[in-house]
């Protein structure tokens, strides 16, 4: 496992400080045009800084087609997908709940949610060419908006391909509950209801679970 690089680790950071924001919060405003958001909405990530923009219902459908965001905005996609259980040593990577992001150049980054943030990791390519030849999908993610996400903390062992939206939702859970050293009594709870979120929505196909 490499050291992080310097760009992509600043930019995936600026991505996770612009987290979206909590639904049901104050009234929100669509951050490309000012129209007022549904309490779900859609996201948009900004690939000249790496950041994720609130999208409102037109925006998304604007954005819905690859041309109109002119090489500047690519819409954040909604499908869940639950893959067959990997472990995170197939990765090389030391911890039980971490995700894992390809960058435009090919370059794939593993993010380590943590009450700081996420800590930032360039993975080998030689480990993610060959997990990719076990796991073909994993070989079609849309780079920066889709990620692969392990949970094998705590006897857990899930592996999904999610948008890159919600993995900055699960690192704001573990920064907000986590308490003390080791997390305290709420954070592991928030988590397992974050994984129950993603699992109450999926279908099976071709052994495959998807999101209905």
């Amino acid at each position: 496992m490499n050291a992080p690089t310097k760009a992509a680790g600043a930019a995936l950071r600026r991505a996770i400080a612009r987290s979206p924001r909590v639904e049901g919060s104050a009234l929100e405003r669509c951050d490309l045009c000012g129209a007022g958001l549904m309490a779900r909405h859609r996201h948009v990530l900004d690939l000249q800084d790496n950041s994720l923009l609130c999208a409102c219902q037109a925006c998304s459908l604007l954005f819905n087609r690859e041309a109109a965001g002119r090489g500047h905005y690519r819409l954040v996609p909604e499908g869940r997908t639950m893959l067959p259980p990997l472990s995170p040593k197939e990765l090389g990577v030391p911890v039980g709940l971490a995700f894992f992001v390809v960058q435009p150049d090919g370059s794939v980054v593993a993010n380590y949610p943590s009450p700081m943030g996420a800590t930032q990791w360039e993975l080998d390519s030689e480990v993610w060419a060959a997990l990719c030849e076990r796991q073909p999908v994993l070989g079609e993610l849309e780079p920066g908006v889709q990620a692969l996400l392990l949970n094998t903390a705590r006897s857990a062992d899930e592996a999904w391909i999610v948008p890159i939206d919600d993995c900055f939702r699960l690192v704001a859970v573990i920064r907000q509950e986590w308490r003390g050293l080791s997390g305290g009594s709420r954070v592991w709870p928030a988590i397992e209801e974050f994984f129950a979120g993603l699992r109450g929505r999926r279908t099976s196909q071709n052994g495959i679970e998807k999101e209905e």
